[in-house]
Parts: structure tokens; sequence; C-alpha cells
């Protein structure tokens, strides 16, 4: 968002406001019922938790893809509160517009990494 005043253009903040703030709200509540699913999954095994059954939690292909999906939601749940504390509190651009990029990076290659972790079970 940026204010006018005269011919001085000045660029205020992350205001990108109701539809942020409902990402925000939306993921989180899509990883909570993701966390109770998968806490449902490990009640309901019988025995001692280790590899073989968390292996076997996440082998079907209907809880990898809500895996990733999540994942994806905590991507963009992430991007949206890193994006929003460097608009907030890097105000020098070229350093901002840095970690911005640098943020996008990680969060495209920890996407990478969960679908080779995901698959690869």
């Amino acid at each position: 968002m940026s204010v006018n005043y005269g011919s001085k253009r000045i660029v205020v903040g992350a205001h990108y406001g109701l539809r942020d703030w409902l990402a925000q709200r939306v993921t989180a509540g899509l990883m909570a019922l993701f966390t109770v699913i998968l806490l449902a999954q490990v009640i309901l095994s019988s025995g001692p938790i280790g590899y073989d059954k968390w292996a076997g939690i996440f082998s079907s292909q209907w809880m990898k893809a809500l895996t990733f999906a999540v994942i994806i939601a905590l991507l963009y749940h992430v991007w949206i509160g890193v994006r929003d504390i460097w608009m907030d509190y890097v105000k020098p651009v070229a350093l901002r517009l840095s970690l911005q990029i640098f943020s996008i990076v990680w969060l495209v290659a920890c996407a990478g990494w969960a679908i080779q972790v995901l698959w690869r079970l």
C-alpha cells in the first residue's frame, strides 16, 4: 500500500487485510484438522510407535496427498507471516526484497524436500 503526500510516494507496511487474515485462519484450521486425523491414526493403531508404524500411516496415497496439501498450507501460512514481518520491520527496500526472495526460494525448496520424503516411503 502506498500513501501519496503531494508528489512524494511513501510505501507503508503489509496491508493485505481480510484476504491474508482469512488465509491464515483457513490454513491453521486445516493444519489443526490434520493433526487430529494423524493423532486418531496413531491412537487407533496398536503396538509401539516406531518407524514401521509411521511408514504404515503415510503409505496410502490419500494420506500422502492430504499430508502434502497440509504442507502446502503450512508453507503458505509461513509465507504470509514472514512476508508481513519483512514488510513491517525491514525498511531498506533492497534488503527487504532480498529477504523475500530468499524466503520464497527456501519455502519452495522445503516443498520439494517434502515431496521427496512423502513419496519415498
